[in-house]
């Protein structure tokens, strides 16, 4: 029998863990609060489409929910913790995982869109490069950082194969 999935990647001691210090998931949530904020006290115009192009943004709230629910499942199903600055025993190679080395992050930014053209709000379109960006320098780069020293080549061969958005 053929298993297409790629090897899961050797354990580490947990004693060490990546430098980030606070939960991404607020980030994203920052971007749109400021987004919105933006909206009122700016009194930024909507988003110019017709309405119906709003259901794109729910398919992408929508779709990103599920990449991030796909992503914690197959997290808790290898005994890892989610939060960014807890030791990882494995790299998760699996699932979305074999796509985008940060499906998570993928999920909320996806999120952030979604709502920014679901609600036609400017402000948070505006943010939605900042979140990207805050993500990607502040969390991503210690995150892979931290897994380069602890895994080494099996991390650099997975980097290899795998991109970091998509």
């Amino acid at each position: 029998m053929i298993n297409d999935e790629p090897p899961q990647l050797p354990r580490v001691d947990a004693s060490i863990a990546p430098a980030v210090g606070f939960p991404p998931p607020l980030v994203f949530l920052g971007f749109i609060l400021l987004g919105l904020l933006a909206d009122r006290l700016l009194g930024l115009p909507p988003i110019p489409m017709s309405r119906s192009i709003g259901w794109v943004g729910f398919a992408m709230m929508t779709g990103g929910i599920g990449l991030l629910i796909v992503s914690l499942g197959l997290f808790r199903a290898y005994g890892e913790n989610p939060e960014p600055w807890t030791p990882s025993q494995a790299i998760i190679a699996r699932g979305p995982y074999r796509h985008s080395r940060n499906p998570m992050y993928l999920g909320m930014l996806a999120i952030q869109l979604g709502y920014a053209i679901w609600d036609g709000s400017m402000g948070v379109l505006t943010f939605v490069p900042f979140a990207f960006i805050a993500i990607d320098r502040a969390v991503i780069a210690k995150e892979e950082k931290y897994l380069a020293e602890r895994f080494g080549k099996p991390f650099a061969d997975y980097c290899a194969r795998v991109r970091r958005w998509i």
